[in-house]
């Protein structure tokens, strides 16, 4: 069983800033990562290998060095690692981002075939959740969402069953192979990594394709050209002025007229600023 794993390089958002000249997030501020939630899909596919056989690779695309990101998944458990890396990817939103990778997959299914893509639930750095369900809509594969828990995996019968997250419990679903999953935080424990996994990642060098190792790629939908979303400002979120206490001793009923009193009073300030944060 053939697993493909998209990861991300990302900046450690505890600490990054947001750069007030051009309103984009200032990645030279903190250090950079692999998304937390490829971790988790890099841990679960590891663990259905372990279950199906067969072998976990990792994509991701990114400056060079995005490696870092790729040799921690190798440390975790993946057994290659696959980089797209060229100035004609940049400024790419998650529709040219998408693309990019789904012609890097294309790729890898003529050499070795994929029965199952794994997913953050999203980066967080961006927080769209869009690139996942973006390559199955290219693959034409059924997308399955926000999956906290794979339940079954058939590869003979070509059929999976997952437990995903709804917004008041969850739902089991059934679906075909191929497919791809987005997997939440709680789908697994990322495991500390055994010494032969970490000094294997120490000497990994992942294989770094440009451009122009892809076929048939439409130029027009790659990097800035490809992406038709624009930020107009980006601001971080404005500092709390601090609680304020309720003083009426239990009385609910007070207490919701000094709620609703502050709530105007706030809009009516806000108002007479012109609206600006």
């Amino acid at each position: 069983m053939n697993i493909l794993v998209c990861i991300k390089q990302v900046p450690d958002t505890k600490i990054i800033k947001v750069n007030p000249k051009t309103n984009t997030l200032d990645r030279s501020s903190a250090p950079a990562i692999l998304n937390p939630y490829d971790a988790h899909a890099v841990e679960e596919a590891v663990r259905l290998k372990k279950i199906h056989g067969g072998k976990v690779v990792v994509l991701s695309m990114g400056p060079p060095q995005a490696k870092e990101a790729i040799k921690k998944c190798v440390e975790i458990g993946a057994d290659e690692g696959y980089l797209i890396s060229d100035r004609r990817f940049a400024g790419a939103d998650t529709l040219a981002t998408s693309y990019a990778l789904y012609k890097a997959i294309q790729k890898l299914m003529d050499e070795d075939g994929i029965d199952l893509v794994l997913c953050g639930k999203h980066a967080i750095d961006g927080d769209t959740g869009q690139v996942g369900p973006g390559i199955a809509r290219r693959m034409e594969i059924p997308p399955l969402t926000n999956v906290i828990k794979v339940e079954e995996v058939d590869p003979a019968e070509k059929m999976i069953k997952v437990r995903r997250k709804i917004e008041n419990g969850y739902e089991i679903i059934q679906s075909t192979l191929p497919c791809l999953l987005t997997v939440e935080k709680e789908i697994n424990e990322v495991a500390y990594s055994p010494l032969p996994n970490m000094l294997r990642a120490a000497r990994y060098n992942p294989i770094v394709w440009t451009v122009d190792d892809l076929k048939d790629v439409d130029m027009k939908q790659l990097g800035l050209k490809g992406s038709p979303t624009i930020v107009g400002k980006m601001w971080p979120p404005a500092k709390s002025d601090g609680a304020q206490m309720l003083d009426d001793e239990g009385d609910v009923k007070k207490q919701a007229e000094k709620i609703v009193s502050l709530v105007l009073e706030k809009r009516e300030l806000f108002e007479a600023k012109g609206g600006e944060r």
